[in-house]
């Protein structure tokens, strides 16, 4: 038995900040558990955001130099969370920040240069989690699950409310993974529109009113079709998305913000029923990330499904991701699968992440 000191560091698709959690992960034979100690989220500020925000359109060399730019950047909050926390990490499991994600063009980038980080740091690093899985065919994402599997099998389904809504659990012998739909990221959008950060509590959509011709519009996209396993990113958005939220730019902020959580909600509840063979009365499902706490949009998922919904305290829901790629990195250290092929379509199960630092008193 072993207990690893990692620091789990995410940056979702929001860009809502940075999150940092150390996390003490004990591995006893192929059995793993976990205690989150210390906890922070950095925001970004506006320089970073829009960088970051613009980074698909940049020229290589633009991209070369935010990759290293970043990585250091990280390297330096880790320091800074070290410091002020007093801590004694054995580990950092970085995801980076994603920039590019095709993975039918066998294409996915994340920034955040692990070599970079792990040299300001001055600690061991895991980054570059992803490219292994899209490289055999899979969809890189969402990269979750294992951790829903090795820590949280008591729950039927996990469901993460970020940028993206994806979920995880069992059908039939094999756990499955995919992204539902967009979820923080098109409602921070519109957030944006009254000056603020995000919905807080889902104060704004309770105000509203469903414009049922823009719900039909959104609830017929060709990508909740598809069968799984499946993913989205940003492009998406822009390309598949905005020119029918468009339709609706008569609407009110507020009716605008209640009809995307009607249609997140949906969408949410048409995947529990369709992966739980129509028997989500029985299914417990964990729910974690910003969305969590909007307690509009959670109503309006509990109208959608007959499972039973929970959410665990506060900080779990808020660095479950950074736990689990905590997790992840210890596993790319002892050397054991991180990604099964039936998350996320691969041609086999990987044991994935990129190498920085020292890694001898580790293993």
């Amino acid at each position: 038995m072993r207990t690893y000191k990692v620091i789990g560091i995410m940056s979702g698709s929001s860009m809502d900040g940075i999150d940092l959690a150390l996390c003490n992960i004990t591995s006893d034979n192929g059995k793993y558990t976990f205690s989150i100690e210390n906890a922070e989220t950095y925001e970004y500020n506006e320089k970073w955001r829009v960088r970051l925000s613009q980074l698909r359109k940049a020229d290589a060399l633009a991209y070369a130099k935010t990759d290293v730019f970043y990585g250091h950047y990280l390297g330096q909050l880790v320091n800074d969370f070290v410091s002020k926390n007093n801590l004694t990490p054995d580990l950092i499991a970085s995801h980076g920040h994603t920039v590019f994600h095709y993975p039918n063009e066998l294409i996915t980038r994340q920034v955040g240069d692990g070599a970079s980080l792990s040299a300001i740091c001055g600690l061991p690093v895991v980054s570059d989690f992803r490219s292994m899985d899209v490289a055999k065919g899979g969809q890189g994402a969402p990269l979750v699950a294992i951790g829903d599997e090795l820590l949280f099998s008591e729950y039927d389904y996990c469901l993460n409310l970020g940028g993206f809504s994806n979920i995880s659990g069992m059908v039939g012998e094999y756990r499955i993974a995919y992204d539902i739909s967009p979820a923080n990221i098109l409602l921070n959008r519109v957030a944006r529109d009254l000056d603020l950060a995000y919905d807080k509590d889902g104060e704004i959509a309770a105000k509203g009113a469903i414009n049922y011709q823009l719900l039909g519009l959104l609830n017929d996209i060709d990508f909740y079709k598809k069968p799984f396993p499946k993913s989205l990113n940003r492009d998406w958005i822009n390309e598949e998305l905005w020119h029918i939220v468009k339709e609706g730019e008569r609407l009110s902020p507020e009716d605008k913000m209640k009809t995307f959580v009607d249609h997140i909600a949906f969408q949410i509840g048409k995947s529990i029923d369709y992966i739980s063979g129509n028997k989500a009365s029985n299914k417990k499902v964990l729910v974690t990330g910003g969305g969590a706490f909007n307690n509009t949009l959670m109503d309006y998922i509990r109208t959608h499904s007959e499972a039973e919904f929970i959410i665990p305290e506060k900080k779990l829901v808020e660095y479950k991701e950074a736990l689990i790629f905590a997790l992840m990195g210890v596993l790319r250290i002892e050397n054991n699968v991180n990604i099964k092929q039936t998350f996320t379509g691969a041609s086999s199960d990987s044991v994935s992440g990129s190498l920085n630092g020292n890694y001898k008193n580790l293993q």
